[in-house]
């Protein structure tokens, strides 16, 4: 008879959750465990089970010689080293979706608090005071609320403020047109748009590098005055600084945020205006969500432990065997070319049809098109994508996804993949395939050959070909401090529309990206990370 498996708790779940746990494992609650104590112990357990805490180091799953998987309740991974994980095989799971409900309706619990100063009349009567003229609120009834970010919870509050007979209009380059209409708001085509027109806001987008600051000075500059501002996503999204501009300008009427760039945020300038309503990150903070992270985990830990294919799992546990060794650069290259899309096109895929043909169109491709999946999401909703949940996500953003194999050789290579694209009237093609050392290469992009290395800072620029852009491109570039590792240009005719890739060491700042446009041939310059 096969030992049970032993399952360590270092943070608190649901009662629940523990009976589910228990049912088919040896289960030690050890809520608070200290780090030296984790490390020393951990060798016994095959899961272990964490919140913010403890730390899942380097040492603890170097000694964790049993751990089959880490499971974290909630949506963070940062006290968890995910790519010492992934290396030794172990699979990392959380519950990013199990608060969504929770989120959503935080989000207008707040909207309704500052909208009608609650907050501030409780006080006053708590006070022994009443004052009702001096809380005069603004009703949600036919107002127009702006949403950034069109996702599982955007899409969740733009259905309930329908409700409210509101005006809902949203912000979501990276979403099909389908799904605006299918949530009843009308698609802005830029965040300015959308801040020009809308008396409420809220922001409902992971923290990337693209939207960290999104809605800063330049977007309250242009906003109605009055505009009133919630934020429950992430902190940061928001600039507080701008925010407190904004404020003090008299533009933003109220704001209500449960998130903020550094927490706990004693100290923040935000919490000395009358008119800013906060909370402590309250977001998934309700029975209903805790007790589903809880029981969502448990379930996630047991499937992992019996080698099932388990939700929400963050890393790819270590693949042994010779195809594996086979598969693995073509993986590469799939994610790859789907990181291209939204880098270059900025516009909402819809449509993807992938094709693979030659030598590749004899494996299983299915784990490719997964890897590509990866990449084309990954530059909008960041580290949350994984290869397991990738497919649920493409399909809930509106993406049909077909994929087909051709094992005859196309265009004089062995094996190529090639991706197109259509969306709101805009097509794209790219293609890729290995070099004899099998080594990653785009060879297209729409209607330019190239034979490329991706590397993980590039630049694509569009241009009239003519003499002086190579040169205006490199002297600019050297006078940024930006180290040219190769180049390659692409045209179709002399004298017409070409293409430049540059593979740069390091990253593109907007100034100097600003610069390369200044030439009048320059049509489009786009910095992408690989």
């Amino acid at each position: 008879m096969n030992e049970r498996p032993k399952i360590l708790v270092g943070d608190k779940i649901v009662d629940p959750a523990l009976e589910m746990l228990r049912a088919e494992a040896d289960v030690d609650v050890r809520i608070g465990i200290e780090q030296d104590e984790l490390e020393e112990i951990i060798e016994n357990y095959d899961a272990l089970i964490v919140r913010s805490k403890p730390l899942v180091t380097e040492e603890v799953l170097e000694r964790g010689k049993r751990l089959k998987v880490v499971g974290r309740a909630g949506n963070g991974v940062d006290n968890i080293n995910v790519e010492a994980a992934t290396r030794r095989g172990v699979i990392v799971v959380n519950t990013p979706d199990s608060n969504s409900f929770s989120a959503g309706e935080q989000t207008i619990a707040l909207m309704l608090a500052s909208a009608r100063n609650l907050p501030q009349a409780h006080i006053v009567m708590k006070d022994g005071g009443w004052g009702r003229s001096r809380f005069m609120g603004s009703e949600l009834y036919g107002k127009t609320v702006g949403i950034v970010g069109l996702g599982r919870i955007g899409s969740f509050v733009a259905t309930r403020l329908k409700a409210f007979n509101m005006r809902v209009i949203a912000y979501d380059p990276y979403i099909p047109l389908e799904r605006f209409k299918r949530f009843g708001a009308e698609r802005m085509e830029t965040l300015n748009d959308l801040v020009r027109e809308s008396d409420f806001i809220t922001v409902h987008t992971p923290k990337t590098e693209e939207t960290i600051g999104m809605i800063g000075k330049e977007q309250f500059k242009i906003a109605k005055r009055g505009v009133r501002v919630v934020n429950c996503a992430r902190g940061g999204i928001i600039d507080e600084e701008a925010l407190a501009w904004a404020l003090k300008e008299g533009i933003v009427a109220s704001a209500a945020l449960d998130v903020f760039t550094k927490e706990p945020c004693t100290g923040n300038p935000l919490l000395e205006f009358d008119n800013v309503v906060v909370t402590p990150h309250l977001g998934a903070t309700t029975f209903e969500a805790q007790h589903r992270v809880g029981t969502d985990l448990a379930n996630y830990v047991l499937s992992a432990l019996r080698g099932e294919i388990v939700p929400n799992t963050v890393n790819i546990p270590c693949l042994l065997g010779e195809e594996i060794d086979t598969m693995r650069p073509f993986l590469e290259l799939a994610e790859y070319l789907g990181k291209l899309y939204y880098q270059l096109e900025k516009s909402p895929a819809e449509r993807v049809h992938l094709t693979y043909y030659g030598e590749i169109a004899k494996k299983e491709t299915g784990m490719l098109t997964l890897a590509f999946l990866k990449g084309l999401l990954t530059p909008v909703m960041g580290d949350q994508v994984n290869l397991v949940n990738v497919s649920w996500l493409a399909e809930n953003r509106g993406i049909k996804v077909y994929e087909q194999r051709e094992e005859e050789t196309k265009t004089g290579h062995m094996s190529l993949i090639t991706a197109k694209f259509a969306s709101n009237g805009v097509k794209a093609e790219y293609a890729g395939t290995l070099a004899w050392d099998r080594t990653p290469r785009i060879v297209q992009i729409n209607q330019y050959q190239f034979d490329v290395i991706p590397t993980q800072y590039m630049l694509f620029a569009q241009h009239i070909d003519r003499p002086g852009v190579i040169g205006y491109f490199a002297s600019t570039l050297g006078d940024a401090n930006v180290n040219i590792a190769s180049m390659q240009l692409a045209r179709r005719e002399k004298g017409k529309e070409a293409m430049m890739i540059y593979s740069i060491d390091s990253p593109v700042d907007e100034e100097t990206l600003a610069k390369l446009r200044q030439l009048d041939c320059i049509k489009t310059v786009k910095a992408v990370t690989m």
